[in-house]
């Protein structure tokens, strides 16, 4: 799949893309399309130690905003925003692809998930999304439009997702709310379900190869899952092409997720 074109789209708009960990990640395709599409950007990052890979990526995508950012942090959000707000003076769109979880318990059962992980992986790979979007919705005084990621484990058990999944339900609903509190600010909110991809999140899955290569195989698409397509994904929903969309989960998984049993393989 090629991505889109240079066209425009979204020349005169400024919006704020948080969660690019290296040139692998969803963030970074979508990044890399609304760049295409002329979006000015501002890019964050969550410790120094991802700085020497974001910083690459911010340059490349014409980005003089790139600011520092601990969603679990008030104070760190206060700062962002009050630079955004001195720099622009509003925004038009926000990406939202920020999740974590103890590796350590991201595999065998889920029963098994501490309290303290519970509470951690909740605040950070959904709350955080709420908490953003009521700071960034209060600067999108001509409407605006916000996207998050899911994964199909919102909705059916996945190798090694386990609290991951209750996290990504719980954000999906977040998605929803946050539709109906903010559509009658012209404000919209969408969420992306992107299939397995190799991906520096997903590498921490203790199944994540195997459910890459289960997915792969199964999935009626045959061409294999790239950031192009799910970058183009966010785009359109970034994008005034999806004005009347709002409070959905768009899958961009290849088929993948409409697949109850694969069909046997021949001879079986």
């Amino acid at each position: 799949m090629t991505e889109v074109a240079n066209n425009k789209l979204m020349a005169g708009k400024r919006g704020l893309v948080l969660g690019i960990a290296n040139d692998h990640s969803i963030a970074y395709g979508i990044a890399r399309a609304l760049h295409g599409a002329g979006a000015e950007l501002a890019l964050t990052y969550q410790a120094d130690s991802f700085l020497k890979r974001v910083g690459p990526i911010a340059e490349a995508l014409d980005c003089d905003l790139l600011m520092p950012c601990d969603v679990t942090d008030a104070a760190s959000l206060d700062a962002l925003f009050a630079t955004i707000e001195e720099r622009w003076g509003g925004l038009d769109f926000v990406v939202h692809a920020i999740a974590y979880s103890d590796r350590a318990e991201l595999s065998g059962r889920y029963v098994d998930t501490t309290r303290d992980n519970f509470v951690q992986t909740l605040s950070i790979s959904c709350f955080s999304f709420t908490d953003l979007a009521r700071r960034a919705s209060a600067m999108m005084t001509g409407g605006g439009s916000m996207v998050t990621l899911s994964f199909l484990g919102a909705h059916r058990v996945m190798p090694s997702y386990n609290v991951m999944g209750v996290a990504k339900a719980a954000l999906e609903t977040s998605v929803r709310y946050l539709a109906e509190d903010l559509g009658k600010d012209n404000v919209r909110v969408n969420a992306i379900s992107a299939g397995p991809m190799r991906t520096l999140a997903g590498a921490v899955i203790a199944d994540g190869r195997y459910v890459h290569k289960y997915a792969g195989e199964h999935a009626p698409l045959p061409d294999g899952l790239n950031l192009e397509a799910v970058g183009n994904a966010g785009l359109y929903l970034l994008s005034d092409l999806s004005s009347a969309v709002t409070g959905e989960v768009m899958n961009v998984d290849n088929g993948f997720s409409l697949i109850g049993i694969p069909r046997p393989a021949a001879g079986d």
